[in-house]
């Protein structure tokens, strides 16, 4: 089985006017397909980096990386991802279905096809009903749904995201994080999600990658062991925060690598 992503021996070095700044170092990292993958560590560990790296929005300076089995250049030429940022991004002027509709334009689908996926994925992010409002009608956290959509309108097997939900309160964000494992469930799709949270990464991860502070490296790899039916209260398990515990321990170990 191919790696959707496979990360070796894998650095990212910025040059700047102040001198060098080391993004990332010698990331060894291998998604396998139908994971959730989330990334965690403090602000500036590279998670956005990495998951740039695999969009092709950044270029690695050390170490490969293959996407699909293709480089990561290939793989945006391909469409082989979706990536949702961490605000909606969408254009407001245009209502949801055309903001979704949007990719679909650009890769020349019919308007049929349109249509269908239009729906389609739309009713996947229980937005149906609200095609023809304009983004300024909706809430945060619809916004963040319809921008999901839109990633998921082109049908890509690897769907990439960026902290979508930090910016939303906890009522909303944990709403989406349950209307995200119902989407993981339904589609299939392999996950490359990146966020502060604790809670969050082990309550929608199957995979959970820690990450020291810069230079990003990875310190721990944690495979969950939770069961695939995730309700809310599950956080309140023994099991859930011994996970909780494990990644906790592996964000003050890579403090701990920095000072030393």
């Amino acid at each position: 089985m191919t790696a959707v992503v496979s990360a070796k021996n894998l650095g990212l070095t910025f040059r700047t006017n102040d001198g060098d700044v080391v993004a990332l170092s010698d990331v060894n990292l291998e998604v396998q397909p139908g994971e959730f993958v989330s990334f965690i560590g403090p602000s500036g560990c590279g998670k956005t980096t990495f998951l740039r790296v695999i969009a092709d929005l950044e270029q690695p300076t050390s170490g490969t990386i293959s996407v699909n089995g293709m480089t990561p250049e290939a793989a945006r030429k391909s469409r082989s991802y979706g990536y949702v940022f961490q605000a909606p991004a969408l254009f407001p002027w245009r209502t949801i279905e055309k903001n979704v509709a949007l990719p679909l334009e650009i890769m020349g689908h019919s308007d049929a096809e349109r249509k269908a996926r239009i729906a389609r994925t739309l009713e996947l992010v229980n937005l149906t009903g609200f095609e023809r409002k304009f983004p300024w009608q909706l809430s945060g956290g619809m916004q963040q749904r319809a921008s999901i959509a839109r990633a998921l309108a082109f049908d890509a097997d690897l769907l990439l995201m960026d902290e979508p939900f930090g910016a939303l309160d906890e009522i909303v964000r944990d709403h989406l994080n349950s209307e995200l494992l119902k989407l993981f469930a339904a589609t299939k799709k392999t996950i490359a999600f990146v966020t502060h949270s604790i809670p969050e990464a082990v309550y929608l991860s199957t995979k959970i990658v820690v990450m020291s502070p810069r230079p990003g490296r990875v310190t721990d790899i944690i495979d969950s062991t939770l069961p695939a039916e995730r309700p809310l209260e599950i956080r309140e398990t023994p099991e859930f925060l011994e996970i909780a515990h494990r990644v906790r321990e592996g964000l003050r170990a890579g403090h701990s690598y920095e000072q030393s």
